[in-house]
């Protein structure tokens, strides 16, 4: 298998001013205005799309609320020790100094669509033609009983890369001989359908290469999960023993956590750690639903052909904010789905020509070293909905020479999206 480059995958993946209370941006006179709210695979993607392919007919500014971006993609090969936090961090000079993107660091508050205004928390604004939405998710806190955003200090969720994800590497550092790691999974949908599982295979490799004797219960409220017989595989290769998975007709129902006691109580039994990775239930950032973009299950509803809001159409909606049909919460994804955005930005504001909207993803877990697996799909629009045309998934009993080949196709498509994200 080859390796994946960064430019195989470029191919493959395919404000008058605005004025500001504080401070004052301005902008190309009469050039159409087009902010993009979120920095991340999405939006960062997005941002560069707009901005490269329109040759500098429209004015483009990206709001993230941080001067860096830490991935969550590939934060698990941090917590295994395969990555340093450096590695997964990366800055916007680029998208400016590259592109004439217009960064605004600061935290949006909310959206006033009728005004067609982003409003910042330092009471300023910024002025939008079209705006491109991609607030990530925010964590519903209740829904484990007993979980909140002060029990995260103690039992990190790290579901969002950053503060969280140095401390629960931190935690997983200190576990000693004897001692135990509870999981509480997520209930779908949420961000990075085989992350819950990746992370416990890193966390079980930074074990046994200290030579830490030490177990891991994983209690999910789901009856199966994504990848979900390669990774027990590679769980009973590699780790045998270590690593216990219990699926709600076992455990019989997730009652609560008790942070600071290092427990979580089911049905079957009250279970005990000296490290609770807690990962809560999801939906769209707070600022998507405020603005009321999202619908009864939380998250944004789009159209399939455009990733245009279906409730406001001069937004656009991408990443894991948005109903995606049968396209994952991931990284690939999102940086799918601006491109398409962005091509339908341009065709708005520029009458430039749109093409029909063609989605991919692929997903790459790590088990153990040089031992890599991968699900994806392509996807296209079809009767409303984003639906796969094709498949594919790793399979169990692959050589080694074909899993070492994997996990290097992986290295190759993060080096390539980051510069696609990043320039």
């Amino acid at each position: 298998m080859a390796r994946l480059t960064r430019r195989q995958f470029g191919l493959y993946a395919g404000t008058a001013a605005v004025a500001l209370a504080m401070p004052t941006y301005l902008r190309a006179q009469g050039k159409p205005r087009v902010v993009v709210l979120g920095g991340g695979a999405g939006g960062a993607t997005a941002a560069r799309y707009i901005a490269k392919d329109s040759e500098g007919a429209l004015d483009v500014t990206l709001i993230d609320a941080a001067e860096q971006f830490t991935t969550c993609f590939f934060s698990n090969l941090y917590l295994g020790g395969f990555r340093t936090f450096e590695s997964i961090t990366h800055g916007y000079d680029k998208l400016a100094s590259d592109y004439g993107i217009t960064k605004v660091t600061g935290m949006a508050t909310a959206i006033d669509r009728s005004g067609k205004t982003v409003v910042m928390a330092d009471g300023s604004s910024v002025a939008y033609d079209r705006l491109v939405l991609s607030p990530g998710i925010d964590v519903i806190w209740d829904s484990v009983p007993g979980y909140s955003e002060e029990a995260a200090e103690i039992a990190p969720h790290a579901w969002k890369a950053g503060k969280q994800t140095q401390l629960l590497k931190a935690k997983l550092d200190a576990i000693e001989d004897g001692q135990q790691i509870v999981m509480v999974a997520p209930p779908n949908p949420y961000r990075c359908p085989p992350g819950p599982y990746e992370r416990v295979s890193m966390m079980a490799h930074v074990l046994k290469t200290k030579g830490v004797k030490a177990s891991i219960i994983i209690v999910d409220p789901k009856e199966n999960f994504s990848k979900q017989a390669l990774f027990q595989e590679g769980w009973t290769n590699h780790y045998p023993g270590m690593v216990e998975w219990y699926g709600p007709d076992v455990h019989g129902g997730i009652k609560g956590v008790d942070v600071k006691a290092g427990t979580v109580m089911t049905d079957l039994d009250t279970f005990s750690g000296a490290l609770l990775n807690v990962i809560p239930a999801q939906k769209a950032g707070q600022v998507a639903r405020d603005a009321g973009l999202t619908d009864d299950s939380g998250y944004c509803p789009i159209d399939a052909s455009s990733m245009r809001s279906t409730i406001d159409e001069n937004i656009f909606v991408i990443g894991d904010a948005s109903i995606a049909g049968a396209m994952p919460k991931s990284g690939f994804s999102a940086n799918s789905q601006a491109k398409v955005a962005a091509i339908n930005v341009r065709g708005d504001l520029t009458a430039s020509k749109v093409f029909p909207a063609r989605y991919s993803n692929t997903c790459w877990s790590l088990i153990a070293t040089d031992d890599g697996v991968k699900v994806g799909a392509q996807y296209e629009p079809q009767e409303g909905k984003i639906a796969s045309t094709s498949t594919f998934i790793s399979q169990t009993g692959e050589d080694a020479a074909l899993r070492k080949a994997t996990y290097e196709e992986s290295l190759g498509w993060y080096a390539g999206i980051t510069a696609d994200m990043f320039g």
